[in-house]
């Protein structure tokens, strides 16, 4: 194989790698993208007492902490939300304690960019 032959080769075996990780990325951010949707839109009906959890639907009260712990040690805003036994209390004329603004821990900067490519040396580092 020539140095020219081999070079072509290369460079399109380069191009279809990087169409390749294109589209995963596009398709990982649609599913991301529907993913936070549903989920605000669950948390909306929950809140507004449109959806009823079962108690098997409940996260545990140490991974609930733990959670919480981790979003505000890399700063993300921390919720807070219901405990369980707020939302499956029957409904009242009073209404689950209203959910405060969101906390955000002042460890590190966010990424400027929301395109959540998680090779970036921020998002992996811990510490």
């Amino acid at each position: 194989m020539q140095i020219g032959d081999a070079m072509s080769q290369f460079r399109s075996d380069v191009d279809s790698a990087v169409a390749r990780g294109s589209r995963a990325a596009g398709e990982a951010r649609a599913r991301s993208a529907a993913t936070r949707g549903q989920t605000r839109e669950l948390v909306g009906r929950v809140r507004s007492r449109q959806a009823q959890p079962q108690p098997a639907d409940l996260t545990s009260p140490g991974l609930r902490r733990a959670a919480a712990s981790f979003r505000a040690d890399e700063g993300l805003p921390v919720d807070r939300l219901p405990e369980g036994t707020e939302l499956l209390a029957p409904m009242t004329a009073t209404t689950p304690s209203a959910p405060k603004a969101p906390t955000v821990a002042g460890r590190r900067p966010r990424p400027s960019d929301d395109d959540e490519d998680f090779s970036q040396e921020g998002i992996m580092f811990r510490g």
